[in-house]
Formats: structure tokens, C-alpha cells, sequence
């Protein structure tokens, strides 16, 4: 079985480098994308697989098509490198509204409930922040996950009207900054560990505030050390491509 290459063995591509007409990237590389927004995280790999004529290609942390940002392709050897990209500290910038609550705990579901918000304050949100969550703590994973329970994903089973329980998983926040609060809406970033769900967040937030609240926005900023500054689109990552191909 090969071996995982190490990170910086890898070279990485992006804004600041991409590869020539005589790179074998069979031999491994990591694309940093801005992913669209309702675009899915395979839906990139396609696109990308097709371009960089490279058949083994796979992403490193899926993202939610309504969530827009870094996202991670790794090619030939450098797919066996994905966990160790995974594993990785995620930091995104979060919207999360309150007053309801959905059936995807996002913007994609249907309300299903809805709660006063009028006393929420930057100040309470700060010190639940604080006392709940922060550092490792427990987080029960959203129905609409992929997250498998007797060999189905939990979506599949969701969109069937069905409901399982979910274990408790351990995950850590490592960093929050509220961006901005304009009720009921609340920009926030969190720096957080592998296995978190924003979504989820934003849900046990409304929760702890007294409220409800929901998942309404989503941008991922950040994957250990690889920033979504240094990221280009699929149509950026394929037309600069084009060009290094046909010259």
C-alpha cells in the first residue's frame, strides 16, 4: 500500500502557481478552489478531473452546495494525503439568523419552528460563546449529514421523513469572533477541529440564546495553513489551465 506523502512533499497550486505544460501531476498535487455557491463538492471534482487529465482526483473536506469557499482537490499520489488535509483546523465565517429553525438547520430546509429573538444581545451571545462553546465539546451531527447509520447516509434517510438517533461527537472550538450582529442576523467566525458542523452551531446557539435560529450563510476561509486567498474559482482554475495546456 503507498504511502501518504507528506504535506509540504506535495506542490500546491493556485493564484500565486499553478503547474506547466510539462508537470506529471500524476505523481501528486493539492488545487485550492473557491467553490461556488450550489455547486456540490463532487460537482468540482468533475470539473477538475476533466481539465487536469488526471483520472485519480478527490476532495479533502466536503462542503455544502449552499456553502461557498475552500475547498480542497487532490490528485494522482497526493489523494493518498487526504486525511492528513482532513484533519486539519477549518476556519469559516458563519451567518446565522435568528427567530426560526429549519429541517436542514440551513437556509435548504423548511421552517418548522419559529421563537421571539427581540432579546438576544451581543453580550449574551459572547457568553454563551464563551461557556458553551468553547474548547472540546459534544455536538450532535444534523439529520442532513452524510454521516452513514445502518449503511445509509443520514439525508437519505431525512428526505424519507425518517429520524435516528445521533450520538454526541467530540469537536473543538478553538477560536470565535462575532464579525457583526444586526438582529436577528449574526456574522461570526469560528476556527474549529475536523467533524464540526456549523450547522449544527448555529442550531444549538438559538437553542441556548432561548430562540431559534438556522445556518443562513457559509464560508469557509481557511484549511489549516491553505487560505482562500490564495484560491481560484473552477472556471478560473480551468481557464488558466486552457492556457498553460495550448501554449
Amino acid at each position: 500500500m503507498a504511502r501518504a506523502l507528506p504535506l509540504d512533499e506535495i506542490p500546491v497550486y493556485g493564484k500565486s502557481n499553478l503547474p506547466t505544460k510539462e508537470t506529471d501531476l500524476t505523481k501528486g498535487g493539492i488545487f485550492l478552489i473557491n467553490k461556488p455557491l450550489e455547486w456540490s463538492s463532487f460537482d468540482v471534482v468533475k470539473f477538475l478531473r476533466k481539465r487536469i487529465r488526471v483520472k485519480k482526483v478527490g476532495h479533502a473536506g466536503t462542503l455544502d452546495p449552499l456553502a461557498t469557499g475552500m475547498l480542497i482537490l487532490c490528485c494522482g499520489k497526493a489523494t493518498k494525503s487526504i486525511s492528513l488535509i482532513q484533519d486539519l483546523p477549518k476556519v469559516y465565517t458563519g451567518e446565522v439568523t435568528f427567530g426560526a429553525a429549519t429541517s436542514t438547520y440551513d437556509s435548504e430546509g423548511e421552517i418548522t419552528e419559529e421563537a421571539e429573538w427581540n432579546h438576544i444581545t451581543k453580550e449574551k451571545i459572547l457568553s454563551v460563546l464563551e461557556s458553551e462553546y468553547s474548547g472540546t465539546v459534544e455536538q450532535i451531527p444534523p439529520m442532513y449529514s452524510a454521516l452513514k447509520y445502518g449503511g445509509k447516509k443520514l439525508y437519505e434517510l431525512a428526505r424519507k421523513g425518517e429520524e435516528v438517533v445521533r450520538l454526541p461527537r467530540q469537536v473543538t472550538f478553538f477560536e470565535h469572533e462575532i464579525l457583526d450582529f444586526t438582529p436577528p442576523k449574526l456574522t461570526i467566525r469560528i476556527k474549529c477541529s475536523k467533524g464540526t458542523y456549523i450547522r449544527s452551531l448555529a442550531r444549538d446557539l438559538g437553542e441556548s440564546l432561548h430562540s431559534k435560529a438556522y445556518l443562513s450563510g457559509l464560508e469557509r476561509t481557511a484549511i489549516g495553513h491553505f487560505t482562500l486567498d490564495e484560491a481560484l474559482t473552477p472556471h478560473e482554475m480551468g481557464d488558466r489551465l486552457k492556457e498553460i495546456w495550448q501554449n
